[in-house]
């Protein structure tokens, strides 16, 4: 049978063209869906993510918040543990926090609740303005960087500040998994979203 004949055949092809042309109409007349499909540029919204201490989630974290919009700070007292993999997705490495890498844009993320440092990186954390800090671990133990900023004379005020636990209760378990969880937990704040499964 000649195809090119037959009438059904010339039906599926006119559909497939009329759909073409909807989707595409949708995409010019619907910005989010057009935002969605990579059609337009998102508007410029300045954001950083401070990753403190280098660690694997402290990767995950830099790596995905990078294709996120993120500026990319990694902060870790002893350089000399930091490793070319750790600052690979980092546009800037310190050794402290201080007004040259965080402003009220900043989301901070403390990656390692058992360093030693933790008490004193927070503390210069909270000494400014950042948008959100919070401290990864899990909440069956207890949160040693509450007595950690006490013995600092860090007020209370100041404590509440800080999140703990962080990110979305998505059952994260493996590095990339709480980066993922992480990331997601700070868009729907930024957006005022729950973050949940409902509408």
């Amino acid at each position: 049978m000649d195809h090119g004949t037959d009438p059904g055949h010339a039906h599926d092809h006119s559909h497939e063209h009329d759909h073409g042309r909807t989707a595409t109409h949708s995409l010019a007349t619907d910005p989010a869906c057009a935002l969605a499909h990579g059609e337009i540029d998102p508007a410029a919204e300045r954001r950083t993510l401070l990753a403190v201490f280098a660690s694997p989630v402290a990767r995950y974290l830099l790596h995905f918040a990078r294709d996120l919009g993120y500026q990319t700070v990694l902060v870790d007292p002893e350089p000399a543990g930091v490793t070319p993999d750790d600052k690979a997705h980092a546009d800037a490495v310190t050794v402290s926090i201080g007004p040259d890498v965080i402003d009220h844009t900043t989301d901070v993320v403390v990656t390692d609740h058992d360093r030693p440092e933790l008490g004193l990186m927070l503390r210069d954390a909270l000494d400014h303005p950042a948008r959100w800090i919070g401290v990864m671990g899990s909440m069956r133990h207890t949160a040693p960087h509450i007595a950690a900023l006490r013995d600092l004379g860090v007020s209370e005020q100041n404590i509440a500040r800080v999140h703990r636990p962080i990110g979305l209760n998505i059952g994260s378990r493996t590095p990339p998994e709480i980066a993922v969880a992480t990331l997601a937990g700070l868009l729907a704040e930024r957006s005022g979203r729950p973050g949940g499964f409902a509408f």
